[in-house]
């Protein structure tokens, strides 16, 4: 199996046990389904969902960091490619098996909820864990507000990756979890106002299987995160390590 198959396929599954893991809590652990017993599901909460994000990527970078770096989202390989950690030539793979992976993590989410009478539909109801602005988004903030955070976040989620990533950066092993711990963090800041995307791949997952107001809005959580990507490599260029000059003297022999 040639090295690009070996990106796609971990790509493709990584970015779809992503869906599974934070989506997935998000749908079927923050309450509002009504058990067979009469009472409601319970909840873990904003804390739950963000901590949720953040534990998929982690074992996942632990899982497929080795072959494809674990990017999961194409902020990220947008980032790389900007600071070029990654060859453009090679972003394309990433992103189209981070679509399609995040789509088949949403599908099966989907499955599962059809196997019981009306969750799939209460699941579209309540917004199938996309993101939104306006009436969608989860306190009511506008675009403007939407478009603040999604740039502000992702740019420093995709700041934690390229530092993380870098060979002067944490100790070998200890990437994943700074990874993890920072995608728990933009969580727990930004759900509120946008149910957090930072992740196109993740936004366009969860809007297909919505299937109403998340498709016309998804271009949103297209656009956002990949400015704040560009905003990230920035940044990077400017305050990250810098390789060093040699210089040379001439010789006085």
């Amino acid at each position: 199996m040639n090295q690009t198959t070996r990106v796609v396929l971990a790509e493709g599954i990584g970015t779809a046990i992503l869906v599974i893991g934070g989506p997935g809590t998000a749908i079927f652990a923050t309450g509002g389904f009504v058990l067979p017993t009469g009472a409601v599901s319970p909840s873990v909460g904003i804390l739950g969902v963000a901590i949720a994000f953040g534990l998929s990527l982690m074992a996942m970078a632990y899982l497929i960091g080795r072959i494809s770096g674990c990017h999961i989202n194409p902020a990220v390989t947008i980032g790389m490619v900007a600071t070029k950690k990654l060859e453009p030539a090679k972003a394309a793979p990433y992103i189209v098996a981070q679509v399609v992976g995040g789509i088949v993590g949403a599908g099966l989410l989907a499955l599962i909820l059809s196997g019981t009478d009306g969750y799939f539909a209460a699941a579209q109801d309540s917004g199938f864990a996309s993101n939104g602005y306006g009436v969608h988004s989860p306190s009511g903030f506008d675009l403007l507000s939407v478009a603040i955070i999604e740039i502000v976040v992702t740019a420093a989620f995709v700041l934690i990756v390229l530092g993380t990533t870098d060979e002067s950066g944490v100790p070998k092993g200890f990437g994943p979890i700074a990874a993890g711990v920072g995608l728990t963090l933009v969580h727990l800041i930004s759900i509120p106002v946008s149910n957090t995307s930072v992740n196109p791949a993740r936004s366009i997952a969860t809007a297909v299987y919505q299937g109403d107001w998340a498709l016309g809005q998804v271009w949103a959580f297209i656009v956002f995160p990949i400015i704040g990507a560009a905003v990230a490599a920035g940044i990077w260029t400017v305050v990250g390590p810098q390789k060093p000059v040699v210089t040379t003297t001439a010789s006085t022999a």
